[in-house]
């Protein structure tokens, strides 16, 4: 009897602890769920590029700059569905924005573009690392999706301001100037004085 009785209190503690264990794990994957929704929604309000327009000029110099358009393409479908998407989104914006490197177009190819690029480069790298930690800071993405709309400001005010300087006319005798400005032109100094008798 006491037998029986001891099994059926063992039985009994035993359920209990195990709906006591399941109640514990569904109010954690509650609280998860809801964390997850909480940061999902503060992403998706921050997540905006604001993509400069382009003067008529600059469109036609990188109308076969291929790696910019789909660069663009890329920040312009913005994720709706979940954190995964916009995991996946940072992800594939790091390769591209890697890939505007490649084929510049020659009026671009200097090393101003070339840093602006980089810059870029490091801001988009630093939003995908930080998107896919386990623990997502919200406020660090956001800030970090702010700066990279700077960014592309200054990238696409950069491309402008190239080919405003290409529009201005060289003044008279400026090509002249140029050309004694380049020391490759100059004419070689023999370092060795020459004593000549009037001098003595």
């Amino acid at each position: 009897m006491k037998f029986k009785l001891y099994s059926l209190l063992l039985l009994v503690t035993f359920l209990f602890s195990c709906q006591q264990d399941d109640a514990k794990r569904k109010a954690e994957q509650l609280k998860d769920i809801k964390k997850k929704e909480v940061v999902f929604y503060a992403i998706n309000e921050a997540w905006f590029f604001d993509i400069p327009e382009m003067t008529e000029k600059a469109r036609v110099i990188t109308n076969n700059w291929a790696e910019l358009r789909l660069f663009v393409t890329e920040l312009d479908q913005k994720p709706t569905s979940s954190i995964n998407a916009f995991q996946k989104k940072a992800k594939i914006l790091s390769k591209k924005v890697a890939e505007l490197n490649n084929n510049i177009p020659a009026e671009f190819n200097t090393t101003p573009v070339r840093s602006r690029i980089a810059i870029l480069n490091t801001k988009i790298n630093s939003l995908n690392l930080y998107i896919n930690l386990r623990d997502i800071p919200v406020k660090k993405v956001e800030k970090i999706l702010a700066e990279i709309n700077v960014e592309l400001y200054w990238f696409y005010e950069q491309m402008e301001e190239i080919i405003i300087k290409s529009e201005i006319p060289a003044e008279d005798g400026e090509p002249d100037f140029m050309l004694m400005k380049d020391s490759k032109r100059a004419i070689p100094t023999d370092t060795k004085i020459i004593n000549s008798p009037d001098l003595e």
